[in-house]
């Protein structure tokens, strides 16, 4: 019996030291797997050159070269003060009829040609090589070695300060190579790589290997900063122009956004005409990018969908490219046209890339205000963007059209964890397929602006990754809805 107690004892004691070790490895693999994910975020908007701009990083490596030239000045003036040496006397003494032996002016000068060879060669040249700080870094040492036997210690007053200056150019050299090759060049590397390596077409994460908090707002989705389909307008009736919320479902919306909303005011006639006018304006310059024989740089998805882009003419005052994709879905066309534009609300339960979508403002049946929101992605670089668009829906040609943009408003806040984007000119169109009722070739035209310092590469294949994640999402939803028909 005290045998067999004592093997069960020894069997638990496996099994409870094998689950602590298990818990364990849980917490740290869990810790290996999140915190990359933080410091790959830092390290990317560091490295990143938005626009050809100058990285965060190399400015301040150029900042820190400027402040070694400034430091090593500053302390060469206070061991002249100590000396009781007053300027112009030094300036002869150590400059003029300079001598190895009795000045500490070559210490500046070694200071000023650091300062002129690294900003040459790291911001006018923007070298990505550590050679050149490593000569440099390499050179003063030599001279300051050198200084230290030359230099006469006896005629010197103060000789502690003598010290301070030399030790103090030696350290900064040493500073200025260990940065550049520590900091500048890992995380510029690392910036260059993650965009180099950004799935231009495909359906993947922004930053691989992320595991996102939630699941519907992790497809990390490239930031859509969409206009995306608004809502149709329910009964007419003159309070409803003043319009939000106007069903129950809008205030369950506004609670979840802690009423972030106020009730728009009725808009005037003025006001409506002019957007009319706006809307006319944008279904017409709409129907000239379906048109438009501009687009390049076209690719095919793994679905067959055809993606291309454009750059605006100056004329169009709108920044960025436009970026398109075409593709057959399996929808009527006009029928698909008014499930986007009547069930903008509905979206969040479908389409990945929105988390929020409600409608704000009625003007007509055909034309409408709504706000979209979308989750940050990718890591964080990222955050989440909002937009207040303008909407309107009508054939034109051989085109049904839902065409956005966005419009300024105050009556609709930014929040705290949010940044404002601004949609240029954008739409979802559908045209019909010869000999195929049921089915349709849709575009998504989408021209963003996301506000704020994020490379352009990376805003280009971000956009690139979404249209290409909402035509999958699309084609499920309709997939689903048929399926629940049946």
């Amino acid at each position: 019996m005290a045998e067999d107690e004592r093997q069960i004892r020894m069997a638990a004691e496996a099994i409870l030291s094998g689950s602590i070790n298990s818990q364990r490895s849980s917490v740290t693999q869990h810790s290996i797997t999140r915190t990359p994910d933080i410091i790959l975020s830092e390290d990317l908007i560091a490295g990143a050159r938005h626009n050809g701009r100058m990285s965060n990083v190399r400015r301040f490596f150029c900042l820190f070269i400027t402040f070694d030239l400034l430091f090593t000045f500053l302390m060469w003036l206070i061991c002249t003060m100590i000396a009781g040496e007053s300027l112009r006397t030094a300036f002869t003494d150590q400059v003029i009829h300079y001598h190895i032996k009795t000045s500490l002016f070559d210490i500046v000068m070694a200071a000023i040609c650091r300062f002129t060879v690294l900003l040459l060669f790291y911001a006018l040249l923007y070298l990505n090589h550590w050679i050149i700080v490593a000569i440099s870094t390499a050179t003063t040492c030599a001279f300051l070695i050198a200084k230290v036997f030359l230099f006469d210690w006896t005629s010197a007053n103060q000789p502690v300060f003598q010290v301070l200056l030399i030790l103090t150019s030696f350290v900064l050299a040493w500073a200025e190579a260990w940065f550049f090759d520590f900091r500048v060049i890992p995380q510029e590397t690392q910036a260059r790589n993650w965009i180099l390596s950004f799935p231009d077409t495909e359906r993947t994460p922004l930053l691989q290997g992320i595991v996102t908090e939630s699941r519907q707002h992790a497809a990390n989705v490239d930031h859509m900063s969409t206009f995306f389909t608004p809502v149709e307008s329910p009964t007419h009736s003159d309070d409803e122009d003043i319009s939000f919320p106007r069903k129950q479902g809008d205030s369950r919306k506004l609670s979840k956004s802690n009423e972030l909303f106020r009730f728009l005011a009725k808009l005037t006639p003025d006001k409506i005409d002019e957007y009319k006018m706006k809307t006319s304006k944008m279904l017409q310059d709409c129907h000239d990018l379906l048109t438009s024989k501009e687009w390049k740089d076209t690719s095919i998805t793994s679905d067959g969908d055809e993606m291309s882009c454009m750059q605006l003419p100056p004329e169009w005052k709108l920044d960025g490219k436009v970026m398109k994709i075409t593709g057959i879905i399996d929808a009527p066309a006009s029928i698909l046209i008014d499930l986007l534009f009547d069930g903008v609300e509905e979206q969040v339960s479908w389409n990945k890339l929105v988390t929020e979508s409600i409608k704000l403002q009625y003007i007509d049946e055909n034309t409408d205000i709504v706000y979209q929101a979308t989750s940050p992605f990718g890591g964080g670089i990222i955050t989440a963007r909002d937009f207040v668009i303008l909407r309107h829906r009508k054939k034109y040609g051989n085109y049904y059209i839902t065409s956005g943009v966005s419009v300024p408003t105050a009556s609709v806040e930014v929040r705290p964890n949010m940044t404002r984007g601004e949609n240029g000119i954008s739409c979802f169109a559908t045209e019909e397929v010869p000999d195929e009722i049921s089915k349709c070739r849709f575009t998504w035209i989408l021209n963003t602006n996301f506000k704020g310092w994020i490379p352009q590469t990376v805003v280009d294949k971000s956009l690139s990754t979404g249209l290409v994640n909402f035509m999958t999402y699309l084609r499920e939803h309709l997939n689903d809805m048929q399926q629940s028909s049946i």
